[in-house]
């Protein structure tokens, strides 16, 4: 049970930081370019929209299958 509850804190957090660096790059697109000081796509903005959707893809499948986890499990008969 214990194991449960931990998987599904790990998933909630990987959620909320997912989702948040999701809308950190829809707020502040160059925030990549800044960091890692590295201009992969030659500011055309490419990068920037698949990372907002890889990263809303991976946020709404981590909250699903932390969902499935918070709820108790059925007994079947």
């Amino acid at each position: 049970m214990k194991s449960q509850r931990t998987r599904f804190w790990v998933e909630a957090a990987s959620a909320v930081t997912t989702g948040f660096l999701a809308v950190l790059t829809l707020v502040v697109p160059d925030w990549i370019e800044a960091v890692f000081r590295v201009d992969p796509d030659a500011h055309s903005g490419s990068l920037e929209w698949a990372l907002v959707a890889a990263l809303v893809a991976t946020t709404c499948t981590l909250a699903a299958v932390a969902r499935t986890e918070w709820r108790p499990r059925r007994l079947s008969i």
